[in-house]
């Protein structure tokens, strides 16, 4: 099975490096997605860049699983808009889709035309609880500041198909339970209206391709 995986926020494509060797030894072609202006040097990237790169990877892919990771849910679906008919699941890890209409991730401030990574006093808790201090300085150290084009682009779907396609929620630092209370109270309206949609529980926090690789590497292969 192809796998298209999309990064969050300051995330470029090797932060998959540790998933991807043991799902090619499960037998899966993982495919890390590098975004525009999240690694390639591209300040100016806009969500319409990012979407169409996740697009692109979609369509030369066979029969693709779509990974999005905290934010980059929201990539998974524009792609999964897109490409309706292509996409096989799209799975959502620790985090949800937007809204037509919506920012993408106007989350923090914006500095210089960029969303930098605002430290870890945000994501103190079970978002970062499970990540070592040399795994957080590295993160740290390496995050990309995501253009402010992306940050604050506006979310556009217009393809109803998104909704019947199997979407799998994979949920770490929170749980399945607190996800369905989310959906059923109207806070996540695009999967309300979805017709598909399971859960898996990750007792991880908020990046477990850093934290917990093998273990997010064999649950993505369940899902397969």
């Amino acid at each position: 099975m192809d796998f298209v995986l999309i990064g969050g926020l300051w995330l470029d494509g090797s932060a998959w490096d540790r998933v991807v060797g043991p799902l090619r030894e499960s037998g899966h072609r993982p495919i890390p997605v590098t975004l525009p202006g999240q690694g390639d040097g591209d300040a100016s990237a806009t969500l319409a860049d990012q979407v169409a790169a996740v697009v692109d990877a979609v369509d030369n892919a066979d029969a693709p699983i779509v990974v999005g990771h905290s934010a980059a849910c929201g990539l998974a679906w524009l792609a999964t808009d897109a490409r309706p008919e292509k996409v096989t699941k799209v799975v959502m890890i620790g985090g949800f889709p937007s809204a037509d209409g919506e920012a993408y991730a106007d989350f923090f401030s914006i500095a210089d035309g960029a969303m930098p990574f605002p430290g870890w006093g945000p994501f103190e808790g079970p978002d970062s609880a499970d990540l070592d201090e040399a795994t957080k300085q590295a993160v740290q150290r390496d995050a990309i500041p995501v253009p402010e084009g992306v940050a604050r682009g506006v979310v556009k779907l217009v393809d109803d198909r998104r909704y019947a396609v199997p979407t799998v929620l994979v949920c770490p630092e929170f749980r399945p339970d607190d996800a369905k209370e989310w959906i059923a109270s109207g806070d996540v309206p695009e999967l309300a209206k979805a017709t598909d949609v399971s859960y898996v529980d990750l007792d991880t926090g908020h990046w477990p391709m850093f934290s917990a690789p093998d273990e997010l590497a064999r649950t993505l292969s369940s899902i397969a």
